[in-house]
């Protein structure tokens, strides 16, 4: 198992790795449908969404958490 404190990086790697497969492909059929070599073209996106993705999660998360606890009630 991962020592608990890597638990930061390890959320923000498997958030991001699911969120940007997801949006990828959803993004990738609205532009272009299902296209020969659509999986492809997906899978390139989605590589790249997930470069962009990692950073932006592993540093907004925090302040995501911090301003959901401000809104809801306790």
């Amino acid at each position: 198992m991962i020592p608990a404190k890597f638990y930061k990086y390890v959320f923000a790697f498997i958030m991001s790795a699911f969120m940007a497969f997801f949006v990828s492909f959803v993004l990738t059929y609205i532009n272009l449908g299902f296209v020969d070599g659509f999986v492809k073209i997906w899978l390139t996106a989605y590589l790249k969404a997930f470069m962009v993705a990692y950073p932006v999660i592993f540093f907004i998360a925090p302040l995501a958490a911090k301003i959901a606890q401000k809104i809801c009630n306790k």
